[in-house]
């Protein structure tokens, strides 16, 4: 496979990483590849010329408008669903990348020519997609001689050293009230959707209880509780065992006894062994459609299929 100019190598290098990814951000290579399409087109390296007015945007960058150049690589899993649109370092992630083909100098070569290096360079970022959608899944280790408890705590911490604490904890809270009432349908959006967005009062609501997933509890999600309480509702907020302590007495602060405050250990497992009727061997059975579960909800809403859990060979 034709590999392109170590200018452009370099330039995708210099790209900052995100922890999450192990690399650049969804949004820098789909902002990227559109760029790169449109100057088959028209090969305008004047910065001016990809930049939607107001000079926040990268003009035609969209979620459909990446969909439409993977495709033609043959890629068709979901990739950058707002297409770079959102990325805050798009616009100087185009200049630098603009600058550096303006050492190149393709305006030289003929269009065909040219358009054959472009081709070149959005190959090795479609690679660079595959590479993410092909990353490991989280690794969860089950020890049916383990607590329940300290199974989901371990977890937690593989996803805390990943950058994806905050995306399994909402995932694997709404997989369990799936399993524990599969007879309601329980909301599933990415752990990137803002409640405001969708007009929901918390992460998931059953019956007149709102439930909060957060690893990091900060002040605005006191203010969606006491939120939550003046429209009728009844707040559920699900922490880390490391913050539980903490949040408890926030939370009381806040609004005295109104605020149920639980760890999304106890949460999950307590269930876990009462749907196992607290057997052992029915335990493992209950850990592995917790996990169909969680990989089903995940594979519906996210982009990042890394976020989906590795079955371990003893539940398989």
């Amino acid at each position: 496979m034709p590999q392109p100019p170590k200018e452009f190598i370099e330039w995708y290098n210099s790209l900052k990483v995100v922890k999450a990814n192990n690399g650049p951000a969804n949004g820098s290579i789909a902002t990227a590849l559109v760029v790169l399409s449109r100057l088959m087109g028209d090969y305008d390296l004047n910065f001016n010329a990809h930049i939607a007015d107001g000079g926040m945007q990268i003009k035609g960058a969209s979620g459909i408008a990446v969909a439409f150049i993977l495709k033609n690589f043959g890629e068709l899993r979901p990739f950058a669903k707002e297409g770079g649109r959102t990325n805050r370092g798009g616009p100087s992630e185009v200049r630098s990348l603009l600058e550096t083909l303006k050492k190149l100098k393709f305006e030289r070569l003929s269009e065909k020519k040219r358009n054959t290096e472009l081709v070149v360079m959005q190959t090795f970022l479609v690679e660079r997609v595959r590479d993410f959608h092909n990353r490991q899944k989280i690794k969860l280790t089950f020890n049916p001689a383990i607590s329940t408890w300290h199974i989901i705590h371990s977890l937690l911490s593989t996803a805390t050293a990943e950058g994806k604490a905050g995306y399994i904890a909402q995932h694997l809270v709404g997989a369990k009230l799936q399993l524990r009432f599969p007879d309601i349908t329980v909301s599933n959006e990415s752990a990137s959707t803002a409640d405001m967005q969708t007009q929901r009062p918390g992460d998931f609501l059953i019956g007149h209880t709102s439930f909060h997933v957060t690893v990091a509890p900060m002040p605005a999600v006191f203010d969606k509780c006491l939120h939550n309480i003046s429209q009728g509702y009844k707040p559920f907020l699900l922490v880390p065992d490391s913050k539980l302590i903490g949040t408890r007495q926030i939370a009381e602060q806040n609004s005295e006894q109104q605020i149920a405050v639980e760890s999304i250990e106890s949460f999950i497992s307590q269930n876990i062994n009462e749907i196992s009727i607290f057997n052992k061997d029915k335990l493992a059975d209950s850990f592995k459609e917790l996990i169909r579960i969680y990989n089903t909800r995940i594979d519906e809403v996210e982009t990042d299929k890394s976020l989906m859990i590795e079955l371990p060979s003893n539940l398989l």
